[in-house]
């Protein structure tokens, strides 16, 4: 696939870490993570779930190396739910292995899978520490059968210094991430230009990013319209449940309230800050 045939419906994260002719950059984001030193790109089997085979899911960048199926998401917004958006990629993802390898879940033999690792790479404004484990199974009302424990790495420029500076592209990455949000005025798409013209010469993304100027700006004024577009309407929300509270105080709108906060993927604790009801009337409303 040449870039010109490429749909610019990504990420710019995607698009530098899950393109297939930027495999040695997927590559060196892979070792970087997990302290690996494998050499060959060609190792590294792209299977990201792509719109159009799958028109109401898709992910960021996943892909399989020596028997490990890796997912990795890119976060502008902090968002503990996660664990369960990974959950349903990988149940996705292995359905797409077992075809392609012509695989059965009724075989009497025991199946071999590639081994899940999720991660999620944040770099939003809300202060988080370098690395933080998110878990499935917080947002069970009981203990469950289910765990799923996702790795989120703060990537802000100037954060986990020791993973940046393991892999360029990252590190180049979060620079130009860092640079947009510095220059951001009022004029996003002078900002993202600014940026890109910035960017040091020895870094092995300015070529690329020169290149494919438009279609980066382009990603980029998609995605942070669309997080602001997320932030204002969470604002609202708040603001809807802070109101009804006050002028109603009925159980009734606070319940309502509360579903369309968890709808909007909310935590427990912060929609009962701002409904008053406990975590088990919270947890009763998704029966």
């Amino acid at each position: 696939m040449t870039y010109s045939q490429h749909q610019y419906k990504d990420r710019l994260f995607t698009f530098i870490f899950g393109s297939p002719e930027n495999k040695a950059w997927t590559l060196s984001l892979f070792n970087a993570v997990n302290g690996s030193n494998y050499d060959n790109p060609d190792d590294i089997e792209i299977n990201t779930i792509k719109e159009i085979l799958y028109l109401t899911m898709h992910n960021d960048v996943s892909f399989i190396i020596d028997e490990q199926m890796n997912l990795y998401e890119q976060q502008s917004s902090y968002n503990p739910n996660m664990p369960l958006r990974l959950l349903q990629y990988s149940a996705t993802l292995f359905e797409q292995y077992l075809q392609s390898h012509k695989l059965t879940r009724y075989s009497s033999k025991l199946l071999k899978l590639p081994t899940p690792k999720l991660v999620v790479f944040y770099n939003g404004r809300k202060e988080v520490e370098d690395e933080r484990l998110l878990r499935l199974s917080d947002s069970f009302a009981k203990s469950g059968d289910i765990e799923v424990t996702v790795r989120m790495l703060n990537i802000n420029y100037g954060r986990n210094s020791e993973l940046l500076a393991a892999c360029g592209p990252l590190m180049e990455y979060s620079w130009i991430i860092h640079r947009i949000m510095s220059y951001n005025k009022g004029n996003l798409a002078e900002a993202i230009s600014g940026a890109i013209n910035d960017m040091p010469q020895e870094f092995a993304l300015k070529p690329f990013l020169t290149v494919h100027k438009s279609e980066v700006l382009d990603m980029l004024l998609t995605e942070y319209n669309e997080s602001e577009e997320r932030e204002l309407f969470r604002q609202e929300v708040l603001e809807e449940g802070r109101a009804e509270g006050r002028e109603e105080g009925k159980e009734e709108s606070q319940r309502e309230t509360a579903k369309k906060m968890m709808g909007d993927g909310l935590p427990v604790n912060m929609i009962s800050k701002y409904t008053g009801l406990s975590a088990s009337d919270i947890a009763a409303l998704r029966c």
